[in-house]
């Protein structure tokens, strides 16, 4: 994946048969140039003018091993995608890049008093008005505007000798029945998180690890983020600022996978992972917890790998609301692991969804979504058990072996499990029906034995005196 050069050329011959002139109100795949004063080539829409006063360039590259679809996530959880901007001033000289993958999680109340959670991930309508390379009175901005209602916009400015991502806005209009059916209430909301996250200059912020915030009922998601405003002399610095996130993960050594032969899909056995424990708080304490021993087994190209998730360098998040819950993991190599429960019937919960992202060793990325799950069932207000290894079938590419599990993600009490619901495995109530059925046949044997004496004795009744 290659950032756009500045100057933008009027295609980009880069792109091959993929490139695409996009204007205001137009939207196709990988390749958006906005250009002033010159035409598009044919056979593309009539020329527009801009009122700016600069050229913007943005090129959308596929992460390697996904398809060729615009900024798309899970959490939903399917496959993800970059988006990459390069800002240039009057000068054609580059002022702020950008490139990084983000997507939204929305709870709202419906007119039936019940909450529901939408994801929004598809920016396949985005377009571009108010990205700026700043000025004396207005700093760097990045604006982007999709959808009925969406727009997230993130501000930047310097003091001294850094730069700060100084805040981020995720407007959406929740009037929109498509996206919001049966909302209660109506109009476009705005969160605004205030970000503050300060920047030496001359400096590339880097953080591939996952990043959320957190606001009133909106979450969102960034990864794979590579940032640098206020581009000094019109070049993208190769000296990199890592998120606190990256930095520890650099400090211990990556999981690393186990492959066979090309030419089998049988993995090699690996040792029992260690078991960890998991929770989420939703500031009035804790909605959820997981304690389970992880191993993913992947088979991608008929190569069979085995990937046992360490607790000491995973990180964990994630979300509660009266009819689902989200465990989300994430670590060096493992974008996210998602274990999505909801409520059935009102009174049991189950794992419904499982969604995972990660980079293999060949530098791909390994990306599966599966929402019509039913593993680890149980009543309101207990917890799922399973000692004994477990298999959750996510696919036939990808499975998750569990071991030691213990599950919660609802009705969490005073942050302890509640009595546990055992799973069929670990259920020693078996031996009753083994005892009862020796003893059935124990006593059949000794009825045989009888009635084989009794008809002998009857036979010596008729012997010849």
């Amino acid at each position: 994946m290659t950032r756009a050069e500045a100057p933008c050329p009027g295609v980009c011959s880069t792109c091959g048969r993929w490139s695409a002139l996009l204007l205001p109100g137009f939207q196709q795949a990988f390749s958006l140039v906005l250009l002033l004063l010159l035409p598009p080539p044919p056979p593309l829409p009539p020329r527009r003018r801009l009122l700016c006063g600069i050229m913007v360039c943005f090129r959308f590259s596929p992460v390697p091993g996904s398809g060729l679809v615009l900024l798309c996530l899970v959490l939903g959880a399917v496959s993800s995608y970059a988006l990459e901007l390069n800002l240039t001033d009057s000068g054609k000289a580059t002022c702020l890049y950008a490139k990084w993958q983000m997507n939204f999680t929305i709870r709202y109340e419906t007119t039936s008093k019940s909450y529901k959670t939408v994801t929004v991930s598809d920016l396949s309508t985005a377009t571009y008005n108010g990205s700026a390379c700043g000025e004396d009175q207005n700093g760097p901005k990045i604006a982007v505007q999709f959808g009925s209602g969406f727009s997230w916009v993130v501000n930047f400015t310097k003091e001294g000798s850094t730069y700060s991502i100084d805040g981020i806005s995720f407007s959406y209009n929740i009037s929109d029945n498509t996206t919001f059916p049966d909302a209660k209430d109506k109009g476009i909301l705005t969160v605004y998180d205030p970000v503050r996250f300060r920047i030496p200059l001359n400096n590339i912020f880097r953080c591939n690890s996952l990043s959320t915030l957190e606001k009133d009922d909106v979450v969102q998601y960034y990864w794979d983020v590579h940032l640098q405003a206020f581009v000094q002399n019109g070049t993208v610095s190769t000296k990199e600022f890592l998120c606190e996130k990256d930095r520890t993960s650099t400090t211990v050594a990556p999981v690393t996978p186990t492959t066979t032969p090309a030419s089998t899909t049988t993995p090699i056995p690996k040792e029992k992972p260690e078991v960890g424990s998991y929770s989420v708080n939703n500031g009035n304490g804790t909605c959820l917890l997981a304690t389970m021993g992880l191993q993913l087994n992947i088979t991608d190209e008929k190569v069979a790998s085995i990937i046992n998730i360490n607790p000491n360098t995973t990180d964990f998040t994630g979300n509660c609301h009266p009819q689902s819950a989200l465990l989300r993991l994430n670590s060096s190599n493992v974008k996210f692991l998602d274990f999505v429960f909801a409520v059935k019937n009102e009174n049991r919960f189950y794992l419904k969804e499982v969604n995972m992202s990660m980079y293999l060793v060949n530098g791909s990325v390994f990306s599966i979504a599966n929402n019509n799950l039913s593993y680890w069932d149980a009543p309101l207000g207990s917890s799922y058990m399973c000692n004994k290894e477990q298999t959750v079938s996510v696919s036939g590419a990808f499975q998750i072996n569990t071991f030691d599990l213990r599950v919660q993600p609802f009705n969490v009490m005073e942050g302890k499990y509640s009595t546990a619901q055992e799973c069929s495995l670990d259920d020693d109530t078996i031996l009753i029906p083994i005892i009862v059925g020796a003893g059935l046949s124990g006593l059949i044997i000794v009825i045989v034995i009888a009635y084989l004496i009794g008809r002998r004795k009857s036979y010596a009744g008729y012997q010849t005196l």
